[in-house]
């Protein structure tokens, strides 16, 4: 069955209705009739199975069926990525909500190449965060990943070290999920690094389970841009607590650094 999402604020199961572009996409784009049979999701873990029961010109009207909740994932892995070139920031987006990350925060590092102003950081949060939605709706997802606005490496291990969300106003999120206010209580920080004192992953994960007696239940993955975080950008990570990780004797493109860091972390941390 087609899914759709349906934000928190708007998440109403005795009275369930398609608006806007999802509406658009389901009436226009799928040809969807009465009777038929769709998922919907709140992004909180909340689920519902509904069907059509009216298509108008600005809502299709449902019926609920079924309505599950989904439990979170067992460790919340939050990517931090340097925005890379291109589009590739995209593809990172997609894949980091396919394979199970809870937030994603853009970097703007002092080798990113992408520039943006406070206008286009609003801008691209918003194209980021529907990408999100479309990979969460694909990939079955209850739980959908906020992308943040971009920010300097230093800004976001500042609200990280304080304690408080990295999270702009409520206001300024278009797709409107509730502050997670442990977002910044991490068992473990992370950052990729070409250093030669850098560890392998596997033994810093094996290193806490022995010294806690149990896996992180929170992971801070930094993840740098095209050329590497700088010096002074480790060291500043260093000083927050985040542990350098060699990703092994290959060096890897920003996207498949990501991926590969991303997958490893739910290998070890989801399953």
């Amino acid at each position: 069955m087609h899914r759709f999402y349906i934000s928190p604020e708007n998440w109403h199961p005795d009275a369930l209705a398609l608006t806007g572009s999802e509406a658009h996409h389901g009436r226009d784009v799928l040809r969807m009739k009465r009777g038929e049979k769709l998922v919907l999701f709140n992004g909180c873990g909340r689920e519902i199975t509904a069907e059509i029961i009216d298509l108008g010109r600005n809502e299709i009207r449902l019926r609920k069926l079924h309505e599950a909740e989904t439990p979170p994932l067992r460790c919340r892995i939050v990517l931090g990525q340097a925005v890379p070139k291109g589009k590739n920031m995209e593809l990172i987006v997609q894949k980091a909500v396919e394979i199970g990350a809870a937030e994603i925060a853009p970097i703007m590092s002092d080798r990113t190449v992408v520039q943006v102003d406070s206008e286009s950081a609003v801008q691209k949060q918003a194209k980021w965060q529907q990408i999100a939605i479309e990979a969460a709706k694909q990939c079955g997802q209850n739980w959908l990943p906020r992308v943040h606005v971009p920010r300097k490496l230093g800004e976001f291990l500042d609200t990280v070290e304080a304690g408080v969300s990295p999270a702009e106003s409520l206001a300024s999120q278009p797709t409107r999920l509730p502050l997670q206010k442990d977002m910044v209580r991490f068992d473990l920080r992370l950052i990729g690094s070409l250093q030669p004192d850098a560890q392998h992953l596997k033994k810093i994960l094996a290193d806490y389970s022995s010294e806690h007696q149990h896996r992180p239940h929170s992971v801070l993955m930094l993840i740098g841009p095209e050329g590497d975080f700088t010096p002074a950008e480790l060291a500043l990570a260093r000083r927050h607590g985040c542990r350098p990780i060699t990703l092994g004797p290959i060096i890897l493109r920003v996207e498949t650094a990501a991926i590969y860091c991303l997958s490893v972390l739910s290998y070890e941390l989801l399953m």
